[in-house]
């Protein structure tokens, strides 16, 4: 088989990916093996891959790659989320875009165009992470709407609520006007905006007195139902049992008295709208207040808004001040800075409301997850720094609103059989509910049962995924929940620690009794350069399959990785990309050098030799330190050990050392142990590089189906044999690699050393040379052969003086010469080793001056002195080596 010159990432991507398709490597069924599993957090079913999948994914790639190498029955379930708000908005605006209104629809003409919707779009990100290379097990693929998944969903509400946990409420909740549904807690994000504060007055009745009120929200007064004071208030005490007439409304309210009010804030004196307060809610139940609601579920005020009737509540509010102001009750406004609710997902400002709604009790059901993470450590996060957030969230929980007025989603199973609040019965399916409805009433038939218009909310159904995908939800005892669950790792953002991690906890020792996971590896957000998240709006966030299509799958992901840390933002640059390209063409010419040489029957080198005991216990040092980053999940730190090994000690340093002269060939022993050591390189690549490792593996030699590199087996950690290094010591044989490689550091900084002197004397590498050293060290002479091929060297002596007529250099305590006849003039290096000389003194000499001012020294930062410091021993030793040069020369 030829070997193309250059690594075409496009022509060889889908040929993999399709071969590993064809050959069935992703798919995993339960046997004998131990098993290793991921679930993916599950992306919405019509969303498009973006920077963060990629990372994301990517993590989850190398895991479960590496896992199968090492022999684990490896399964990665994929899926989709079926994204209630996201989803519906989006078939909304299309059929708006149609002409056509969400309200003039039946649920099941509505549910129509949703499925042809998803029908259509939907897994387009899933054949996206296709081309990034994931091995997810696709026959195992799982949609939140599955109807075994949504039958997980109906099952889990009527068992917790025939539990006595799930209950239904009239409460105050957060109302999105733009969706027309209700939000969890968690799913608001407060926001610091510039608003104003409005000081309105309001007449006290029967007098031509008034009292002034501060308020954010001036529109809210058409619902005002009281005024309140704090009876501790000498200012207002003139006021205790009258009433009051509210502006334009012109509706009398009681003025009531409650130590919540701040005396401090505005005016001192509340304004009460129990309709659009959840704390002004609190005092209208405490005072029996009315409740009077001024809102559609658009945010528009209905017709107890009067004249406003119909338009918007910020028009609303701009309309109403100047009413007010032309009325003489705007006293005056002022600029004040408040923090404003708004939806995670349709940003729009959120609404206190007033609705029936469905909600979960979570005081008992949160106590087995804060035990799991923060007391038991059977769960673990990385990095840990996030326990904290963990804690916060799950110690000051609540009850959960689970409701949504939508009908994308799993609707919920309660059955009305009367207009009572009471009337209704809980059921998986209709026949059911009609049998428990029938016990009630004997009356009720099918068409009178009325199901509950809302969908459940979709986070609701994703707390499920690790047991739904395998069924443990509908069959606890089936072969592939058993077998599967606990899954073992998480990969996840830490914007969803609450709403989905930690439910998932919940949810797993509430129906299994067990963790749903072990470890959960928390990744970082992917920004710009300038630290900005990445955003269509700001045109900063770069097409992922453009990138792919740019630098090839495998160097994209070779990029991000090398940035992202655990837990911390990424800062994304094309050029980590382009980092990882150059590394895919270094890998590969490095295959194509080895492959283009000749092998013979011929005797191994020492030099040779050497090497590959060298390379040998390095890779095992590198091993060990790539499994210990994996153990504490630092994935980045892995790859860049896994970078350092590749490119520095395979490609630097070791095919130098093992290369055949020019023209001639390599003998058959370093050669076999030369494709040994980059089949182990390969392995270790794998899981980052898939696709460049697969084609150059099966380019060493002809593989078959079960010889695949993807189904290979991870290098194991072993003991070397390291007989003939003679280090005056006895080592166990652990220790002798460790000392081995220590020697070769010494040994590559002697060729460092001969290279610099052969670059400044302008020696041609052809020219050979002696070299002589006075091992004061009694350094091991184990890599001399290495020295002398890479150095060129002829004839190695060691002496036990310093040698005249000799250009010199020094490693550690050890000095090195190279007798410098015929090689260079000795007076013209006199004299410039002279200036160079008299130039550093100087040098030398002012930044003394500095460090003995002693203004100076009690003036500036320690960082500057330590500089300084720095330069004066810097100096010093280059003065050394200059003299030393000199000495030998005359």
């Amino acid at each position: 088989m030829s070997i193309p010159a250059q690594f075409d990432s496009k022509a060889i991507e889908q040929k993999w990916y399709d071969y590993w398709m064809k050959n069935n490597y992703f798919h995993s069924e339960p046997d004998s093996r131990t098993p290793y599993t991921i679930v993916i957090p599950p992306p919405n079913v019509t969303g498009v891959l973006h920077m963060g999948h990629m990372l994301n994914n990517t993590i989850q790639d190398v895991l479960i790659r590496r896992a199968r190498l090492k022999g684990f029955n490896a399964c990665w379930v994929p899926g989709t989320d079926h994204a209630s708000i996201a989803t519906e908005a989006k078939v909304v605006a299309k059929l708006k875009a149609e002409g056509i209104n969400k309200n003039d629809l039946t649920r099941e003409e509505f549910l129509k165009h949703a499925w042809e919707w998803t029908d259509k779009y939907g897994g387009v990100i899933l054949d996206q992470l296709k081309k990034l290379g994931a091995s997810c097990d696709w026959e195992r693929t799982k949609f939140t709407m599955d109807p075994d998944m949504s039958a997980s969903v109906i099952r889990s509400f009527v068992d917790l609520y025939n539990k006595g946990l799930i209950y239904r409420g009239y409460r105050m909740v957060n109302w999105d006007p733009e969706a027309k549904t209700t939000l969890s807690d968690e799913e608001v994000i407060y926001e610091e905006q510039q608003g104003k504060l409005f000081y309105l007055r309001y007449q006290i009745e029967g007098s031509d007195e008034y009292v002034t009120i501060a308020t954010t929200r001036p529109e809210t007064i058409l619902g005002d139902t009281a005024i309140c004071i704090n009876p501790n208030d000498e200012r207002y005490t003139r006021l205790k049992g009258k009433k009051a007439i509210v502006p334009i409304a012109n509706r009398v309210i009681p003025i009531i008295e409650d130590e919540y009010v701040d005396i401090e804030f505005g005016t001192g004196c509340l304004k009460v709208t129990p309709a659009h307060d959840v704390n002004d809610k609190a005092l209208g139940e405490k005072h029996h207040l009315e409740i009077i609601d001024i809102f559609n579920e658009d945010a528009t005020l209905n017709s107890y808004g009067l004249h406003y009737q119909g338009k918007d509540r910020f028009i609303v509010r701009d309309e109403i001040a100047k009413e007010l102001e032309s009325l003489g009750n705007l006293v005056k406004t002022e600029t004040h800075l408040n923090k404003v609710g708004t939806s995670e997902r349709t940003k729009a400002v959120i609404e206190p409301r007033l609705s029936d709604q469905w909600f979960l009790k979570m005081d008992d059901l949160v106590k087995p997850a804060i035990k799991a993470v923060l007391e038991s450590d059977e769960i673990k996060l990385y990095p840990k720094k996030f326990e904290n957030t963990y804690r916060h969230w799950l110690e000051n929980i609540r009850d959960w609103n689970i409701s949504r007025q939508l009908w994308w989603g799993q609707q919920i199973p309660a059955y009305y059989y009367g207009d009572g609040k009471e009337d209704f019965v809980v059921a998986e399916t209709p026949a059911e509910a009609l049998e428990l409805a029938k016990a009630k009433n004997p009356d009720i038939t099918a068409e009178t049962l009325r199901q509950d218009a809302d969908a459940l909310d979709t986070w609701f159904s994703s707390w499920l995924w690790p047991m739904a995908v395998f069924g443990g939800i509908m069959d606890p005892e089936s072969k592939d929940f058993k077998y599967y669950y606990p899954t073992n790792d998480l990969v996840t953002g830490p914007d969803i620690l609450f709403f989905w991690v930690a439910r998932m906890i919940i949810a797993g020792y509430e129906y299994a009794d067990a963790k749903p996971f072990t470890n959960v590896y928390l990744t970082g957000l992917v920004r710009d350069k300038q630290r900005r998240k990445m955003s269509k709006s700001l045109g900063n966030s770069p097409d992922p399959l453009d990138l792919i299509d740019k630098f090839g799958a495998d160097g994209v992901r070779v990029g991000l990785l090398l940035s992202a840390s655990a837990g911390n933002d990424i800062l994304f640059d094309e050029e980590l990309c382009a980092q990882g390209k150059g590394f895919t063409n270094k890998i590969w010419n490095a295959f194509r050098l080895i492959k283009g040489w000749e092998v013979a029957d011929i005797a191994q080198p020492e030099s040779s030799k050497v090497a590959i005991e060298w390379y040998e216990a390095k890779l095992q040092q590198t091993l060990a330190e790539i499994e210990d980053h994996f153990e504490k999940y630092r994935i980045s730190d892995a790859l860049m050990a896994i970078y350092k090994l590749v490119w520095d000690d395979f490609c630097s340093w070791f095919l130098e050392m093992i290369k055949p002269a020019y023209q001639q060939p390599i003998d058959s022993a370093t050669f076999a142990k030369a494709i040994e050591m980059l089949e182990s390189n390969l392995k270790l690549l794998h899981p980052f590089m898939p696709f460049l490792t697969e084609e150059i593996w099966q380019h060493i030699a002809q593989r078959s189906e079960d010889e695949a590199l993807i189904v290979s087996s991870w290098p194991e950690r072993k003991e070397l044999e390291v007989s003939s290094f003679d280090m005056n010591e006895d080592f166990s044989n652990f220790e002798r690699p460790m000392k081995l490689i220590a020697a070769f550091d010494h040994a590559a900084e002697v060729i460092s050393g001969i290279r610099t002197i052969r670059k400044e004397k302008n020696i041609p590498f052809k020219d050979a040379i002696d070299l002589k050293a006075v091992n004061k060290d009694q350094l091991s002479t184990y890599f001399d052969p290495v020295i002398m091929k890479l150095g060129n060297i002829t004839a190695l002596e060691y002496v036990s003086e310093k040698v005249d007529g000799a250009l010199s250099f020094r490693v550690k305590s050890n000095e090195y010469f190279i007798p410098i006849t015929g090689a260079i003039d000795v007076d013209q290096e006199i004299a410039k080793l002279t200036e160079e000389l008299n130039y550093t003194q100087g040098f030398l000499k002012s930044v003394q001056a500095k460090l003995s001012n002693e203004k100076f020294v009690n003036g500036a930062p320690e960082k500057v002195l330590e500089m300084e410091r720095k330069k004066e021993a810097d100096a010093l030793a280059k003065i050394a080596t200059i003299e030393q040069s000199l000495a030998s020369l005359k």
